[in-house]
């Protein structure tokens, strides 16, 4: 009878045993295999160690788009200008590259700091540009300085045009962009204007009270604790973000480049904080199938209507 009880006893110890060692192989084998992403590049990084938990492409070189306003700001906060000086948006600040629209129109003025925070929470552009045009010694200084910048800080695979991210041509890499994130993280106004909710604004010229939201979606979610963040589009670079959170009880620098669709970036993030906290691979939601549909239209004309379902 007790070599009986004995053998039950190892027997429930042993299934207890497989089921533990099953689960963790296959929270190590998802964990190894990283998580589903969107993004052509992308790269995780322990903020206090420095360590790469996980890269894709990482060392590619692409547009980054409104990424570049952290460098902006950067050089911008270094000169120590006024930041309560008036400055006053002009037809240089318009963009006729991409012909991106903004509220704020032609002789508009804000402070320095209130240009900061639109440019940094809701990627403005002509704020971006009116603070390079009022740099110490013009635009073309304010680029040279962005430059210079990078290169102090061993960003070599990085180069910028603008201030304000909107031509292809302000290029980098996920592993240098780590790196500018864990150096904007030192400037108290960067990591508080770049997570700020939403902002009004009032443009003496116009009388008009403008209100502006971040352009990242995460920073008003519960579950995300965010020190510092910027967003980027343009058709070349995709849809880009660059973070500093906390996941899974540690800092990581989070960079995601080159993603296709509106809210692939915010996907992309949601899995990676997922897989990080869990292990769990969250698959990547199919897109939505188009019905197409022919109805009659004005004058007995015949319209195709487009309608998107699951």
């Amino acid at each position: 009878m007790k070599n009986m009880t004995g053998s039950l006893v190892f027997i429930r110890l042993f299934l207890t045993s497989a089921l533990t060692l099953g689960a963790f192989c296959t929270y190590s084998m998802a964990f190894a295999q990283g998580p589903n992403l969107l993004s052509s590049a992308a790269l995780i990084l322990d903020a206090r160690s420095g360590e790469a938990i996980y890269a894709k492409n990482a060392n590619t070189v692409t547009p980054i788009a409104s990424i570049t306003k952290l460098m902006t700001a950067m050089i911008v906060l270094d000169a120590q200008q006024n930041m309560d000086e008036r400055l006053s948006v002009d037809l240089n600040d318009l963009d006729y590259l991409k012909a991106s629209r903004s509220r704020l129109s032609i002789g508009s003025e804000l402070s320095r700091r209130e240009m900061l925070q639109l440019a940094l929470m809701s990627s403005e552009n002509r704020a971006a540009s009116t603070l390079g045009r009022h740099y110490p010694g013009g635009l073309a200084a304010a680029v040279a300085a962005m430059n210079a910048k990078a290169k102090s800080l061993g960003m070599i695979n990085t180069h910028y045009v603008d201030t304000s991210g909107l031509s292809p041509e302000n290029v980098s890499t996920a592993r240098d962009l780590a790196v500018l994130v864990q150096t904007a993280q030192r400037y108290p106004l960067i990591r508080e204007y770049s997570t700020q909710t939403d902002q009004y604004v009032q443009v003496p010229s116009t009388g008009q009270t403008l209100h502006y939201n971040n352009s990242n979606a995460l920073v008003k979610s519960d579950g995300w604790n965010i020190t510092l963040q910027k967003t980027g589009f343009i058709r070349e670079a995709g849809r880009c973000v660059v973070m500093l959170a906390q996941i899974a009880q540690r800092p990581v620098v989070l960079v995601l480049l080159d993603s296709v669709g509106k809210f692939s970036r915010l996907g992309d993030a949601n899995r990676v904080k997922t897989w990080m906290e869990t292990g769990e691979v969250l698959a990547i939601p199919k897109p939505k199938a188009v019905v197409r549909k022919a109805v009659k239209g004005k004058r007995g004309k015949v319209v195709i209507v487009k309608k998107r379902r699951r």
